[in-house]
């Protein structure tokens, strides 16, 4: 069931996150004028060769991903439901000179109105801590197939669900499947501040800071079987599916090892856990 309630909540709570995450990271237009990519390998890999391809991003956040896709030669179009997120992310392709089409909406309604106007896409991306924002996956990815072209493909790298049953000191804590959604008085925290500059690629600033979120939000936890049999319902095929050791940029756990790239992994004496995954599916 769509929870429109609840992502109007997030919304709230995501623009004030927003604005906190966007404070830490210093002259983005520049950082991508220059040559700079927000980009990690992973998902370059996944999205293989998109020169000339339309992409659609949805839960684009402020555009940093979508506007390094459109470097790789791609039209773009980035979806958010964060009014913060898109005026940044419009200020941010005018400043750099990078063109990509941003628009606000909550993707149900924006999906819908996609569908009715015969809007298709070569890829739909989404990549970071998105799916947790959707209420209900199985509707997301049935609409994400409409908007594909034949042999479009379905792109996605995340957090993996294995990783969210533990809190920030890495105890066990949540259960892996959950009926009803996580409710977090606290709102959307400045993890870009406490991953200690890993998400700042463009060079980080005041991320020591301390910050409250006075937005509560709501998460919607998905297992691995329920991501993968929701692309398998919308009819799409699935090609790759690869589980990672280590996360990208983000980091999920007060203790973590820190390697090369902005990546964390388990610390020692730790036992390694899949982190992220990275998916690829395509219409037929």
């Amino acid at each position: 069931m769509i929870r429109g309630d609840l992502h109007e909540l997030n919304r709230i709570s995501w623009n004030a996150a927003t604005v906190r995450h966007n404070s830490h990271k210093q002259d983005q237009a520049g950082f991508l004028r220059s040559g700079g990519s927000t980009l990690f390998p992973e998902e370059i890999e996944l999205l293989g060769e998109i020169r000339g391809k339309e992409v659609l991003h949805l839960l684009c956040n402020s555009g940093q991903d979508t506007l390094s896709i459109a470097k790789l030669g791609a039209k773009v179009t980035g979806v958010d439901i964060s009014d913060e997120a898109i005026d940044f992310a419009r200020k941010l392709s005018s400043d750099s000179g990078i063109v990509g089409s941003f628009e606000r909406s909550d993707v149900y309604p924006w999906l819908e109105a996609a569908i009715a106007a015969g809007r298709q896409f070569d890829v739909v991306f989404c990549s970071y801590g998105a799916l947790c924002w959707l209420s209900d996956l199985a509707h997301w990815m049935r609409d994400v197939a409409a908007v594909l072209k034949p042999g479009g493909r379905f792109v996605c790298m995340e957090f993996h669900p294995v990783a969210m049953i533990f809190d920030e000191e890495g105890v066990p804590k949540y259960d892996y499947q959950m009926p009803e959604p996580l409710h977090w008085d606290t709102g959307i925290s400045d993890y870009v501040g406490d991953s200690g500059g890993a998400l700042a690629v463009s060079g980080a600033e005041n991320v020591s800071e301390p910050f409250v979120n006075p937005n509560p939000c709501a998460e919607f936890p998905y297992s691995v079987s329920g991501i993968i049999g929701a692309v398998l319902d919308a009819g799409l095929e699935l090609r790759i599916f690869r589980e990672h050791l280590f996360s990208n940029g983000w980091k999920p756990y007060r203790r973590m090892a820190e390697l090369p790239g902005r990546r964390w992994t388990m610390p020692e004496g730790m036992p390694k856990i899949p982190l992220m995954y990275g998916l690829v599916a395509v219409k037929s």
